[in-house]
């Protein structure tokens, strides 16, 4: 009892700990920073019209568009991120620190240079493009598969992000444990890490869906802006802006309730418990 008393009286202290005056200056104007765009947005908003700018053919178009590619793209994040996180978290290869500044590379990236990146790549003269296109046909730049293509290029660093820190959060003892029990690497890393890591999978694949559904610059860049084919919500707003202020202003507040409800479904839980 003594020992447990002891223990606690060093969390009643820490909890008993205020904060300096001064760093409420700087917090409330960060908070400022961020909350006072979207205020701005709330007031500028047509409501009466809201209805109507949402339920258009051309904003139905977008966000139809926009959902089915971002679906598609973090099915792809997850099919390839997935592998590609259990190896910058299990293997021991050389050089991995250097492979794993190349995976985080589209973080860093301005997206317009990804965008052109993938065109170089993937255009009908580009290194790949020009192959498909001889041999079988295939042009991907200014289709909805270049969409995907784009989503999934700036996306998948943040389900490698998320799965890699669950894998080394989990640790190997677990494994180990079924390696000494028989099973093999195969039935370890079904029946053992996959379970213990789908927290961390849920909230990378949450983060992955939102950037998916927010990605501008490589998706303009390398897939153009065709309505019903690869105009998405960014790329309505971008061109509403000038023509219709009103319905640019409600499709951004519908992506910042999108933004909101991923915020609150990727969020960690028991990450409150800290306060």
């Amino acid at each position: 009892m003594t020992a447990a008393t002891d223990q606690r009286k060093p969390d009643r202290h820490e909890q008993a700990v205020g904060l300096p005056g001064w760093v409420w200056v700087p917090a409330a104007l960060a908070f400022l920073l961020i909350v006072a765009p979207v205020a701005g947005l709330l007031l500028k908003a047509d409501w009466a019209r809201m209805p109507e700018l949402l339920l258009s053919d051309e904003a139905l178009s977008a966000l139809r568009l926009s959902l089915e590619t971002a679906a598609m793209s973090t099915v792809l994040c997850i099919l390839l991120g997935g592998p590609l996180a259990v190896v910058l978290a299990r293997s021991r290869l050389r050089g991995l620190r250097f492979l794993r500044s190349i995976v985080l590379l589209p973080l860093v990236l301005p997206p317009v240079v990804g965008g052109l990146a993938l065109l170089y790549l993937l255009g009908r003269t580009g290194l790949v493009g020009r192959g498909l296109d001889l041999a079988f046909g295939i042009t991907i730049p200014f289709t909805t598969a270049a969409v995907v293509i784009s989503q999934t290029f700036v996306a998948l660093p943040f389900l490698v992000v998320a799965l890699e820190g669950a894998l080394r959060t989990a640790g190997r003892r677990y494994e180990a444990v079924a390696a000494t029990l028989g099973a093999s690497p195969a039935l370890a890393f079904r029946r053992v890490t996959v379970p213990l890591v789908l927290p961390g999978l849920a909230s990378g694949s949450v983060l992955a869906f939102a950037r998916c559904m927010g990605e501008f610059g490589a998706t303009i860049t390398f897939a153009g802006s065709l309505q019903g084919t690869t105009r998405t919500l960014p790329l309505l707003v971008y061109q509403a802006r000038e023509t219709d202020a009103d319905g640019a202003v409600a499709i951004s507040l519908l992506l910042v309730v999108v933004a909101v409800v991923v915020i609150i479904l990727g969020r960690p839980r028991g990450s409150e418990g800290l306060t």
